[in-house]
């Protein structure tokens, strides 16, 4: 009964995230990336504090120390910070077909700073999968043009790709926290909305929106940053193994393709397809060699 329920969360969740990247566009046509971050940001730690409330366990937050509190400021600045600014500067400057999928390769990210910082050994047969995971985002940033080696928008695909370092970084260091992940999540958050702000008003970029505008983004920041790591995490709590559950977060891709074709009204190319494929293949053959 409790794999029938860890299932349920975790299809819930990818149901979730699979509508973001749509969500993202639609805020981008009124807000710009800075704006839509604040107001996305400003909602998850709304969403987080409720859940907390809900769960109760606020009396945690006061249980931090001075450390707890400068490392949650640190992870904050990675995330949602450094990482959506990244990567919503990504969605502005890509088709989210493209962006998305790019930034995907966090996985690829995560075991290649897993060898440096947690000192993990990476077996020679995994670099394999690595290798068809970068085919895909070579086969993506060229839109299918493998041959003429001429990236669509080579800033746009550095973002994507860059931002996906940034979460790496984020996850590693969070691996070293055994904190309450929710009371994390949420003090992370909150530095991260904070740093948003400053960021926004020191660059005049912060803006009133119309009720579209900030509506994507108060989506976005309860189905991509807040409630949705929730569902997640009782979805792994419930499973019998990690890894039961995870596998499913490969699914996310493919649905967002068709909801941007059917809510944002992108022509989905062949291209990005094809790379999505090798993308998450080449993730999957990792898992298994690794």
């Amino acid at each position: 009964m409790n794999q029938t329920r860890a299932y349920i969360y975790g299809l819930l969740a990818v149901l979730c995230w699979s509508t973001v990247a749509s969500a993202f566009k639609i805020g981008l046509r009124y807000l710009s990336p800075t704006g839509l971050l604040v107001y996305a940001a400003g909602t998850a730690t709304l969403v987080l504090l409720l859940v907390l409330i809900c769960q109760g366990k606020w009396p945690l937050l006061l249980r931090n120390r001075r450390r707890d509190l400068i490392h949650s400021a640190g992870l904050g600045f990675l995330n949602p910070f450094l990482y959506y600014a990244i990567l919503f500067k990504a969605f502005d400057l890509l088709p989210a077909q493209e962006a998305q999928p790019l930034n995907y390769t966090w996985a690829i990210a995560l075991v290649l700073l897993s060898i440096p910082l947690l000192k993990q050994k990476i077996r020679p047969l995994s670099l394999l999968g690595i290798l068809i995971s970068f085919l895909g985002v070579y086969i993506i940033s060229t839109r299918g043009d493998i041959t003429g080696c001429q990236f669509t928008d080579p800033l746009g695909v550095s973002l994507a790709i860059g931002s996906s370092l940034v979460w790496a970084f984020f996850w590693i260091f969070n691996l070293k926290d055994d904190r309450d992940e929710v009371v994390k999540f949420f003090l992370s958050s909150s530095f991260g909305f904070g740093f948003s702000l400053i960021f926004a008003v020191l660059t005049g970029s912060l803006q009133a929106a119309p009720l579209a505008g900030i509506a994507a983004a108060g989506y976005s920041g309860v189905f991509e940053m807040g409630l949705t790591f929730v569902i997640w995490l009782k979805a792994l709590r419930l499973s019998k193994t990690t890894a039961q559950v995870s596998n499913l977060i490969f699914l996310s891709p493919f649905i967002s393709l068709v909801l941007l074709n059917i809510i944002v009204g992108e022509e989905i190319y062949s291209s990005s397809i094809t790379g999505l494929f090798f993308i998450v293949a080449g993730i999957l053959v990792q898992k298994k060699l690794g």
